[in-house]
């Protein structure tokens, strides 16, 4: 799996045990939600082109690298991707934030799209796609047609827990895009639901059932 990394830190690990927890409420999920995505993003924005700058310190003037370009662009798909942005945006406040609105029928568990707004120019961007969940990967993979289909090319998917099916699919699609995982779970059930897992994500963030 060249183009995945599973993200073995300790806290990313212990943050996803305490998620997994039913007892655990929304306030404490949501918190944990943005906390894993923050972790998570140390090492999938790592890459981020820097360029030298002039800053003046309290001491003298100097060149020190910062973020080059049009720098980022976080897009969650709605509506459990929304947990993670503010966890990318307390490590790149300036980053642009696009939307993806998709449904999945019960029946098919296929991806329906009802909403999609980018950052412009987004082909300039580094992308940063977010779902705490990857099941079936049906919805990752239309996200990430969508945003090809608008010009996006530097893209990232992050997911808190993926099940080896959802990750197989999306890597099958879009061998070119890297994809950031927490923890790879044993397998989809016959409703498509990630097991172990930790539930419905949306329902968990939200408050929703």
């Amino acid at each position: 799996m060249e183009n995945v990394t599973i993200i073995n830190h300790p806290l990313i690990q212990h943050k996803i045990s305490i998620l997994r927890n039913k007892a655990t409420g929304t306030n404490e999920f949501r918190a944990l939600t943005e906390e894993i995505a923050m972790l998570m993003g140390y090492e999938a924005l790592r890459d981020l082109p820097l360029k030298d700058v002039e800053v003046e310190t309290p001491l003298e003037t100097c060149m020190t690298p910062m973020i080059a370009g049009k720098k980022l662009a976080v897009v969650p798909i709605l509506r459990a991707g929304l947990g993670m942005v503010n966890g990318i945006l307390a490590l790149v406040p300036s980053a642009k934030v696009g939307h993806i609105g998709l449904y999945r029928d019960e029946v098919t568990h296929e991806p329906h799209e009802y909403y999609c707004k980018l950052p412009s120019p987004i082909e300039l961007r580094t992308i940063v796609v977010t779902d705490p969940m990857l099941a079936t990967g049906g919805s990752a993979v239309s996200a990430v047609d969508f945003i090809k289909q608008h010009g996006g090319k530097n893209i990232k998917f992050m997911c808190i827990i993926a099940a080896p099916e959802g990750v197989a699919r999306l890597q099958e699609a879009h061998p070119d895009i890297q994809i950031y995982i927490g923890h790879v779970d044993r397998e989809l059930n016959e409703n498509a639901y990630i097991c172990p897992g930790l539930g419905d994500a949306g329902d968990r963030i939200f408050g929703t059932k």
